[in-house]
């Protein structure tokens, strides 16, 4: 066995599996409080970086109280506080088209990724709350009831349901979140299109918005994205700056993210920053 087998071969036991999302949880948590505190200071003593023309943002979420999902988990306290926060600071949300469509205003759209149950559980109430528009990428094999260990808490196609009718906009997130980066042209076609058949099936509608699964820029390929220009509309990144060539923009929003960690992701302390996390291991 050579050494790349091997490691690919150690990389597939539990307790390296653990060790790599405890090292990505470790760095993310070092560099999201640093770069904040660094846009807190810049802020206070009014050396602000330069900012681009644009200050509309659509941020990126997972869950909200699913612990199990680490980072990616949003505590249901801290994602209204989040909203809160943003009103007081003199934010409204709208749809991502509308951020799109003008982008200079102070606006914010609320997206989240996988489909998780505790968005519909937790999440939904707090916006309806608040009349904040929402939309949820969907991995379609997920909603079969095709997923992988560690993503059992996932709505189906009837919890689905019940979520557009709670009036959450539904988009694909692909057929069974794989890494784009790894995958050839003929597969990645087929995740594409699968999903949105899928999901046009099961809801009755057109489906016309992609966000690409892990959404970094290592995440995608030039052959992906001309695929997807053929399939949807518009294709959404899960990175600012480092984005890949003709995706939209988000800002990923984590657990760790206290208000003065929020409040410097709406500033654009985080618009240069990549997930430490590349895909699978």
């Amino acid at each position: 066995m050579d050494t790349h087998a091997l490691r690919s071969k150690v990389g597939e036991l539990p307790a390296a599996q653990l060790a790599y999302r405890c090292a990505v949880a470790g760095r993310m948590r070092a560099e999201r409080w640093g770069l904040a505190l660094d846009e807190t200071l810049r802020t206070r003593t009014r050396l602000e970086k330069p900012r681009k023309a644009a200050v509309g943002r659509i941020l990126a979420y997972h869950s909200i109280g699913t612990q199990s999902w680490g980072v990616n988990d949003v505590r249901p306290a801290d994602f209204e506080k989040h909203l809160q926060l943003a009103i007081d600071d003199g934010w409204s949300f709208t749809t991502p088209d509308r951020v799109l469509a003008e982008p200079s205003r102070r606006q914010l759209a609320i997206t989240f990724d996988d489909g998780a149950t505790s968005v519909l559980d937790n999440a939904v109430p707090v916006l309806r709350h608040h009349g904040v528009p929402s939309t949820m990428f969907v991995v379609s094999g997920w909603a079969d009831g095709g997923h992988s260990a560690g993503y059992e808490h996932v709505l189906d196609w009837a919890g689905l349901q019940r979520l557009e009718a709670a009036g959450v906009t539904l988009a694909s997130h692909s057929a069974s979140h794989p890494d784009f980066g790894r995958l050839d042209a003929g597969a990645a076609e087929r995740e594409l299109v699968d999903s949105r058949e899928r999901l046009e099936t099961m809801l009755g509608h057109p489906v016309d918005e992609f966000a690409i699964p892990f959404g970094q820029s290592a995440n995608w390929t030039p052959e992906a994205g001309e695929i997807a220009a053929k399939v949807y509309g518009t294709v959404y990144a899960q990175a600012v700056d480092t984005r890949p060539e003709n995706t939209v923009p988000r800002t990923f929003i984590t657990q760790i993210d206290r208000p003065v960690i929020f409040r410097a992701a709406l500033n654009g302390a985080f618009d240069g920053w990549e997930e430490w996390f590349l895909g699978p291991r």
